[in-house]
C-alpha cells in the first residue's frame, strides 16, 4: 500500500448522506485505502448497495432529527470500537427565490444542511476529540460567492462552514483537527437535479455556474484532507484561489448576472421544484 493509502489504514469513519455522490464515493475510496467506514444516510437502498461496495456498516438516519444522528454515531462507535473521522456531507438543494418563493424550501435545507452539519459534529464531537481525530464539514463554493436563486442552499454552507471553523477552535486543545470543505460543481447527481429546472436553464443557458467538475476530483481532495487532517479541502484547484478573495468576486459575480435576474425570477416562482434528495418523515437512528 503506498503512503497515502497507510496513513488511512485503520482509521474508523463515519460519513453522512453516504447513500449516493460525494458520500457513497468516498466510502468505496477511503475502504479501499484500508479505513474501517460507517455509513448514515436516508435511502436505504442505495444506502445498502454504497455499504456492499465499502465492506461498512449502515443506519438509516434522518441528520435533521437530533435523536436519529445521536443513534447512528453511537451505534458507529459500537461497530468500529470508536472513531477517528466524522464527514459531516449530508446536504440537499433547490433553487429558491428569496422574496416569492416557498419558505418551506428554506427551511428544509437549513434544517438538513444546518441543523444535520450540527448534529453530527456535536454527536461525533466528543469521540474524535483525541490526537488523531479529524472532522470534516462540507461546506461549498456557495458559501463564498452567492447566486440568485442559491441563497438558502448558500446561507446553509455560510453557516456550516462556520460551524467548522468554529469546531477547529474548540477542539484543538484535545488535539483532533477540523477540516472545511469547498467545492464547485461536481458531476454528481444532487448537481444534475439541481439545474435541470425551467429557471436555471433560462439563467444558464443549459451550463451550470463553473465548468461541472468530474466526481474523483473531489474525493481525491477528500481523501488527501482526511490522510492530512487538512484545515481546508478545495476542488477543483481554482477553488483555493475565490477563498481570499471573496469580497472582490462577489461584486463581480453580481454585475455579471445582474441583467437577467428578472426574467429568471419571474420563472422560478411560479415553478415547482423537488428538493434534491427526497425527505421522508423522521425515522429514529437504526442498523440494517
Amino acid at each position: 500500500m503506498n503512503a497515502r493509502g497507510s496513513s488511512l489504514a485503520g482509521r474508523r469513519v463515519l460519513i453522512t448522506g453516504a447513500a449516493r455522490g460525494i458520500g457513497a464515493a468516498l466510502a468505496e475510496r477511503l475502504n479501499q485505502r484500508g479505513a474501517r467506514v460507517a455509513l448514515a444516510g436516508l435511502e436505504d437502498d442505495l444506502l445498502a448497495e454504497a455499504a456492499a461496495k465499502a465492506d461498512a456498516p449502515w443506519w438509516h438516519c434522518d441528520v435533521g432529527d437530533r435523536a436519529s444522528v445521536e443513534a447512528a454515531v453511537e451505534s458507529a462507535v459500537d461497530e468500529l470500537g470508536g472513531l477517528d473521522v466524522i464527514v459531516a456531507n449530508a446536504g440537499i438543494a433547490a433553487q429558491l427565490p428569496l422574496v416569492g418563493g416557498d419558505p418551506e424550501v428554506f427551511e428544509q435545507i437549513n434544517r438538513v444542511n444546518v441543523l444535520g452539519a450540527y448534529y453530527t459534529l456535536r454527536a461525533a464531537g466528543q469521540h474524535i476529540a483525541h490526537p488523531n481525530g479529524y472532522a470534516v464539514a462540507v461546506s461549498s463554493l456557495g458559501a463564498v460567492v452567492n447566486v440568485p436563486l442559491m441563497g438558502a442552499y448558500s446561507a446553509s454552507k455560510a453557516a456550516v462552514e462556520a460551524l467548522g471553523n468554529t469546531l477547529r477552535a474548540e477542539l484543538a486543545p484535545s488535539g483532533a483537527r477540523v477540516g472545511v470543505a469547498y467545492f464547485a460543481e461536481l458531476d454528481t447527481e444532487m448537481t444534475s437535479r439541481g439545474f435541470d429546472t425551467e429557471a436555471a436553464r433560462s439563467f444558464l443557458g443549459g451550463r451550470t455556474v463553473t465548468t461541472v467538475t468530474d466526481l474523483e476530483v473531489g474525493i481525491n481532495a477528500l481523501e488527501r484532507g482526511i490522510a492530512r487532517r487538512s484545515r481546508r479541502i478545495v476542488a477543483p484547484w481554482w477553488v483555493a484561489g475565490v477563498l481570499p478573495i471573496r469580497s472582490i468576486a462577489q461584486p463581480v459575480v453580481d454585475r455579471a448576472l445582474r441583467g437577467k435576474v428578472a426574467g429568471v425570477l419571474a420563472i422560478a416562482r411560479d415553478e415547482r421544484v423537488e428538493l434534491t434528495t427526497p425527505q421522508g418523515e423522521p425515522v429514529p437512528g437504526e442498523r440494517s
